[in-house]
């Protein structure tokens, strides 16, 4: 534990920020894999509400830099390419 007031602040606002990111990170992974499941399920009204919701979050994640913009891109390459495969 430290010892320093600026070390015991520094503590409690990283502690803070990743609460925050592991809520963006792992709201955006849930998203992907219900979307992956309802593709995998042919249904193609639950994959269109499914697939903008992780596109949504996908966008979120990387703007508050969470993840690169580049596998941003790639996850939603993903799974626009299953949807398309899918009809």
């Amino acid at each position: 534990m430290p010892n320093i007031k600026s070390a015991k602040k520094r503590v409690i606002t990283s502690k803070k920020k990743s609460e925050r990111n592991t809520v963006g990170t792992s709201s955006m992974k849930t998203a992907i894999k219900k979307c992956n499941i309802a593709i995998a399920a042919n249904d193609k009204e639950a994959t269109e509400t499914t697939l903008s919701t992780a596109i949504k979050r996908i966008d979120k994640a990387v703007s508050s830099g969470l993840i690169h913009k580049n596998k941003a891109a790639r996850e939603k390459s993903k799974l626009m390419k299953k949807k398309n495969e899918m009809e």
